[in-house]
């Protein structure tokens, strides 16, 4: 057991709702078991630690991220998407190998951690390569399936869903796709089959760029979110990622299939992609979470810059300062990150849940005079005031410290060595 005392704590217990009790927290295994005031009872625990008021919070949710493309980090900017991705990122990820793969996802890890991240919901390649390099760390992560018509196998899909379901509480699965203009009517339909077989989501890259949505119209007379919807991709709930360019009817259909949009931000304004309607889809009753995207088109995994982005783009959208509040975007990017991804028990902090959390460094001057903590922590927060990052139990992050089974110093040179490899 672990006793986190002398805390201010943010459980997130309700939509929005940011407020701040004062007390300690206990865990016992990988879920929390105890919440609340100071008490006489004092079990035997295996550490204890005062946090002198710092801040414990959900562990936030990167809803959207390609972890492994860390190798391509800073690689090919400036160009816009289509160009980026087709001329330059996919024809070195074609060189990739599982190896590779492993490396590159336990450095992304690591920085997923130092920014308090505690799971995250990825769509990569060398699946089996990714997980394991997520179980080494002890990190929690859902993939996305990733098929595309060019694809020789798509029975893939079906193989990995089973598979990756029944791999234990730190690795999930969700059918998907890459996107629309990757994907065949045949290919679509046929993951809409396997969502009705298996009463399961689907997600998908849907109008993120103009000329994608503009494309969709013109192949099919929809948009992305109307074409899906009418092949039957959506019956069982889902989302799509980034959600830029959404019209009325689209922010419809998601609002009434309970779907998700995840905004990236960061991604979308480095690519020139567009600011997405975060705005439309808080006022319209559609469920809304972030993700960093990749760490090539963002280029960083940084949960506090992307809450920043959201809400400070809204206000620029909109020409209006009190657009899109801070306590929406902290519960997106924490408690509700959970719920998209289907991890209902790592939403909260409460007993039973599991302990995945974050403690926030109240005495980082940034963090002061602590007035409206939500606020301080989506505008002038950073992972610079992140002082420890718990996954089910167990401290992966403390002080600028690793514990994922392995050396940094190793994880970094083992990325770096691949890296020269396949970008030369």
């Amino acid at each position: 057991m672990i006793r986190l005392y002398n805390a201010r704590i943010m459980p997130m217990l309700r939509q929005n709702d940011c407020s701040i009790t004062e007390g300690e927290l206990w865990t016992e295994g990988e879920r929390i078991c105890y919440v609340g005031p100071e008490t006489p009872e004092r079990p035997a625990f295996e550490r204890e630690i005062d946090l002198h008021g710092d801040l414990i919070v959900p562990g936030f949710k990167d809803a959207h991220t390609h972890i492994p493309m860390v190798f391509l980090r800073s690689f090919a900017d400036g160009l816009p998407l289509q160009d980026w991705l087709f001329q330059q990122i996919f024809p070195r990820e074609a060189k990739l190998y599982p190896e590779a793969v492993y490396a590159f996802t336990r450095l992304g890890i690591l920085e997923l951690l130092s920014g308090g991240v505690t799971a995250c919901f990825d769509m990569y390649y060398h699946r089996d390569a990714y997980v394991q390099a997520v179980i080494d760390s002890g990190f929690r992560s859902v993939l996305c399936g990733a098929v595309a018509a060019g694809d020789a196998d798509w029975s893939v899909a079906e193989r990995d869903f089973e598979k990756y379901n029944s791999m234990g509480p730190l690795v999930g699965y969700r059918l998907g796709f890459h996107a629309e203009y990757t994907a065949s009517e045949e290919l679509l339909r046929y993951i809409a089959e396997l969502s009705r077989a298996h009463k399961a989501e689907v997600w998908t890259h849907s109008s993120e760029t103009k000329s994608e949505y503009e494309g969709c119209i013109e192949r099919h007379g929809l948009s992305p979110t109307r074409y899906f919807e009418k092949l039957g991709l959506y019956d069982y709930g889902g989302g799509g990622f980034h959600c830029v360019w959404f019209d009325e009817e689209d922010r419809r259909i998601f609002k009434e299939r309970g779907l998700w949009a995840v905004s990236c931000p960061g991604s979308n304004a480095k690519l020139a992609s567009g600011v997405a309607p975060l705005c439309e889809f808080l006022d319209g009753g559609v469920k809304l979470v972030l993700g960093t995207d990749g760490p090539s088109s963002n280029n960083a995994l940084d949960m506090f810059r992307e809450m920043y982005l959201a809400c400070v783009l809204q206000k620029l959208r909109r020409e209006d300062a009190a657009a899109c509040p801070a306590a929406d975007i902290l519960y997106a990017a924490c408690s509700a990150g959970a719920l998209a991804m289907g991890l209902p028990d790592c939403d909260c902090l409460a007993p039973g849940k599991y302990a995945d959390l974050a403690v926030i460094d109240l005495s980082r001057p940034s963090m002061r005079p602590i007035i409206a903590p939500a606020e301080n922590l989506v505008y002038s927060g950073s992972k610079d005031c992140v002082r420890l990052t718990m996954v089910a139990g167990r401290i992966l992050y403390e002080n600028g410290e690793f514990h994922v089974g392995e050396s940094a110093e190793r994880i970094i040179s083992e990325a770096e060595k691949y890296t020269k490899e396949l970008i030369a």
